[in-house]
C-alpha cells in the first residue's frame, strides 16, 4: 500500500529559531518573529497582497495591486482578471503554495475590496486561509 511522503520543514521543529517576521510591526523591539512555516507563508502572503507594485525596493514587479483596484471601475470581468493575475504571481513568488479556494469581490457601497484564500503548503500536511478586507 502506497502512501503519500509529507515533509517537515527542519526550523519548525526547533522553536527557539525564528523563521520570518511577523506584522504588524508593534512588538517593543518594533519587530517580533515568526517561529513557523506556516505562520511566516502567511503573513508573507498578507505582505504579497497589500504591496502596490512598485513599492518594494530593488524588486518593482513584487505585490498584488490591489489596494489600487479601490478607485477603478469594477465589474466581474475586472474581478475575473484580477484573480486570474494575481493566481498566477502567487504561483510566481510563491511555489511551495497550491491555493485550494480562491476569491476576490468588491462591495461597491462601501468600497471594500474582499480577499480570501484558502491555500496548502506543497509536500506538507499543513493547510491555511487568509482572509483580507480592503476599505477605501
Amino acid at each position: 500500500m502506497a502512501f503519500e511522503a509529507k515533509k517537515i520543514d527542519p526550523l519548525d521543529l526547533q522553536p527557539s529559531i525564528a523563521v520570518g517576521i511577523n506584522l504588524p510591526f508593534s512588538s517593543p523591539a518594533v519587530f517580533s518573529s515568526t517561529y513557523q512555516t506556516k505562520d511566516a507563508i502567511r503573513v508573507n502572503l498578507i505582505n504579497f497582497m497589500l504591496t502596490n507594485k512598485g513599492e518594494r525596493y530593488l524588486n518593482p514587479t513584487f505585490g498584488s495591486n490591489i489596494r489600487l483596484m479601490l478607485f477603478e471601475n469594477i465589474n466581474q470581468d475586472v474581478i475575473e482578471e484580477v484573480k486570474l493575475r494575481i493566481l498566477e504571481e502567487v504561483s510566481i513568488y510563491f511555489p511551495r503554495v497550491s491555493p485550494k479556494k480562491f476569491e476576490l469581490s468588491f462591495s461597491p457601497d462601501t468600497h471594500v475590496i474582499s480577499f480570501y484564500m484558502k491555500y496548502q503548503i506543497k509536500d506538507s500536511n499543513i493547510e491555511d486561509e487568509l482572509l483580507i478586507n480592503i476599505e477605501q
